[in-house]
């Protein structure tokens, strides 16, 4: 999406080139705002260049945190990460997936989801952060015990997919600063725009955008951002921990942001009912020879298969290859019975 027409404020004499968009968001109650799309925009790509300071991030970052983001700010920083991500033009995927909170509770069985999307046809890219949060099992721990390996440049994205039809690209390999600044959390201790903004990048231009939050408040923010970028289709949901996987002891809200043919953009929700009459107890520890052991029939878990099979199921019917839930699960088990168990 192009500049809004907006002027950039300029810094006063002697000041620092980041000085007023530190001031507009800290003035006090009466003098400060929020950012409109250009300023945001313009912001971040000065953080991405690495032309602020220390203290001005860290006042930046705390500062909209404690004001909280809005929409245009968050479309303006992810359309800032989009500018400098160089993506290549002509690489297709049909969703853009995101993984940047790590799993504490239950194993990662959203993979699950994503390698019976790739079995039937569907290109997945996926991108994210790790190890930013202690005590948790990442994306790529998962990968390595099936064989699978992060990419590390755009090149070994398009490789992967035509090998697999999914693919992981850290943010680190496409968007280096931003990651430090994901690293930042326990700096802080707090949280920032980045974790919103992450979710949101889609650098390939999948027609269809998942993100899973943890926090639902944050959902709309998701939703509106989304319409501003111009995305296709967005589907947010309060993902076990803040992943994009379905907790099938609960139920589930999607919030849907939807281009319609005439370009105009439309928000909608959608419930899906839980699965289970009671709630699994948590096992004890996370163990991907446990997965492996699942993905092979040598073991069951009525918990990480119905996660698995109804978070793909959200997925089909997202990217439009169901007309409905029932037809979207039905064919998310399909796929899961005949799966390649021999495959890992």
């Amino acid at each position: 999406m192009e500049t809004q027409g907006n002027p950039l404020p300029e810094p006063k004499p002697g000041e620092h080139p980041f000085a007023p968009y530190v001031r507009i968001l800290g003035k006090g109650k009466r003098g400060s705002r929020s950012l409109n799309w250009d300023e945001a925009r313009h912001a971040m790509a000065m953080i991405l260049n690495g032309d602020v300071e220390d203290v001005q991030l860290g006042a930046f970052l705390m500062l909209l945190r404690v004001k909280e983001e809005t929409a245009d700010e968050l479309a303006g920083f992810v359309q800032a990460v989009r500018d400098q991500a160089e993506a290549p033009v002509g690489l297709k995927v049909d969703i853009d997936w995101s993984s940047y909170a790590g799993k504490r509770r239950h194993a990662p069985w959203y993979l699950f989801s994503v390698l019976m999307l790739s079995s039937y046809g569907l290109r997945v890219f996926i991108h994210g952060a790790e190890g930013h949060t202690p005590e948790r099992m990442y994306l790529s721990e998962a990968l390595a015990a099936f064989g699978f390996k992060p990419a590390s440049s755009w090149s070994d994205v398009r490789a992967q997919l035509e090998l697999h039809n999914f693919s992981y690209l850290p943010l680190s390999c496409f968007a280096e600063n931003l990651a430090k600044m994901i690293d930042l959390r326990p700096v802080m201790g707090l949280r920032s725009p980045v974790h919103s903004l992450s979710r949101l990048i889609n650098p390939l231009n999948a027609p269809t955008v998942l993100q899973g939050i943890f926090h639902p408040p944050y959902a709309g923010l998701h939703q509106e951002a989304g319409l501003r970028l111009g995305y296709s289709r967005v589907a947010v949901i309060r993902g076990e921990g803040g992943e994009i996987e379905r907790n099938p002891d609960n139920a589930l809200t999607v919030y849907k942001t939807e281009r319609r043919d005439n370009g105009e953009g439309a928000l909608s929700e959608e419930v899906w009912p839980a699965l289970f009459d009671r709630r699994h107890v948590k096992p004890q520890s996370l163990s991907t020879n446990h997965m492996k052991a699942v993905w092979r029939g040598e073991a069951s878990d009525s918990y990480g298969e119905a996660a698995a099979i109804s978070t793909a199921a959200l997925a089909l019917l997202e990217a439009g290859k169901a007309s409905d839930q029932e037809s979207a699960m039905a064919l998310a088990k399909e796929l899961w019975e005949n799966r390649d168990r021999a495959r890992f």
